[in-house]
């Protein structure tokens, strides 16, 4: 026996904060997760595989109109034609759509009703086979659904279940919360989770595993994303092999320039961290967010110049991976080489540009002075810029000048102490 373990698929999930970015690549955002389905069913059909478990949020939350469904029903209607079934599990994203309800779907989808565990047997190849699931109801589900299943006797039992488990996952709504132990003592021999985006196998025996997200939708899903393929033999289940079946990655470059004497040699790093993210993405789209860190020289050419730096990292990136590799946002966090301490025992002018500049942090009449002049800067703003996600403009709509001034006064002192 043989089947796929795939969860939160989120078909169509929508995408914010795309129009900032004018070279987003966003009609291949937008389709990722479809074209992440695709590849699913391509790799279902591949392997011959007996059947598809989707335990929870296969859709995503509201749908415009019915593409989004018939979508699903096209790629479900390609494995009926192969003896495939389809076991579906509803999530808290798309507990009892109405929508979903009043497509017809073809007659391998099986889904888990949602006032109790409902169970479907099936056999491959003389083998019974039993797949246990309850579906939300509403999307605040906070029962312990999994307290009602009961594995059969003389099954190979495979329980669906679209949980965050009791306080494992803080980053997750508590849907549907039990333990881990609750699951191992249970009689089930493959306990397929939905909800967590995260792959993880949190148990052998027997076999309790995430499958995590099939196609990562922003920057904090990052890394290889896809299903989990699982095979049976003689009765007994075999260690889950990871998929990746994702189009388009996520990944942050860390890129340290600690040593780095000047903007040149910053970008001889980044264009060092591309080539290796490249190489590991095995040809996909690279969706890339740099963060430059490290006690540099180089940080007052790269404090302060986000169109300048911008370009600057975009160019490194085009001559590795060309139109594969998107730079989503760039952030700087190095230090000036200067070490503060270093710099208030000197008995010169820098030192007292520092000590100004640590007095104006909390100099509230200077606070006052400059909230003045940035209401009338931010008046006269070009509405393109002040749309953009920038630090520094951030601090000043929040009035936080403690916070500007203070984020602000190492790169000047370091640029003024190299301009000498």
């Amino acid at each position: 026996m043989k089947f796929i373990h795939a969860g939160d698929i989120h078909l169509d999930s929508a995408l914010s904060g795309l129009s900032a970015h004018e070279d987003a690549p966003v009609d291949l955002l937008r389709t990722a997760t479809r074209r992440a389905f695709e590849a699913l069913v391509e790799r279902a059909l591949a392997e011959r595989v007996d059947f598809v478990a989707l335990p929870g949020d296969l859709f995503d939350t509201g749908w415009r109109d019915y593409n989004t469904g018939l979508f699903f029903v096209r790629q479900a209607a390609r494995l009926n034609q192969a003896g495939i079934l389809v076991f579906l599990l509803r999530g808290n994203h798309d507990a009892e759509q109405d929508m979903t309800r009043n497509l017809t779907l073809p007659p391998n989808v099986r889904i888990f009703g949602t006032r109790r565990p409902e169970t479907f047997e099936i056999a491959v190849d003389g083998q019974k086979v039993a797949l246990h699931g309850q579906s939300f109801r509403t999307a605040a589900t906070t029962d312990n659904l999994a307290a009602a299943y009961q594995p059969l006797p003389g099954c190979i039992n495979i329980a669906l279940l679209h949980t965050a488990l009791a306080g494992g996952y803080a980053e997750h709504q508590p849907y549907a919360p039990c333990s881990l132990d609750e699951l191992k003592n249970k009689g089930m021999d493959y306990w397929a989770l939905g909800h967590v985006h995260e792959h993880a196998i949190l148990s052998e025996a027997p076999w309790v595993a995430f499958s995590g997200n099939l196609q990562g939708r922003h920057i904090r899903e990052r890394g290889p994303r896809g299903a989990l393929l699982v095979t049976c033999e003689q009765g007994v289940i075999r260690p889950p092999e990871r998929i990746f079946l994702d189009v388009v990655r996520w990944e942050r470059a860390l890129v340290d320039l600690a040593g780095a004497a000047t903007r040149a040699d910053a970008m001889n790093r980044t264009r060092a961290a591309f080539e290796t993210i490249m190489a590991a993405a095995e040809g996909r789209r690279v969706a890339c967010r740099v963060v430059l860190t490290g006690r540099t020289a180089a940080h007052g050419e790269l404090f302060g110049q986000a169109r300048a730096l911008r370009a600057d990292v975009v160019g490194q990136a085009l001559t590795v991976g060309g139109d594969d590799l998107w730079i989503e946002k760039i952030g700087v966090a190095t230090e000036p080489e200067l070490d503060p301490a270093v710099i208030a025992g000197r008995a010169d002018a820098l030192a007292d540009l520092q000590a100004l500049l640590t007095k104006a942090a909390t100099d509230a009449d200077f606070h006052a002075a400059l909230a003045d002049d940035f209401r009338t800067l931010l008046t006269k703003m070009p509405a393109d810029l002040f749309r953009q996600e920038l630090l520094a403009l951030d601090a000043v709509r929040a009035g936080d000048f403690a916070g500007l001034i203070a984020s602000v006064a190492p790169s000047l002192v370091d640029r003024v102490a190299r301009e000498g």
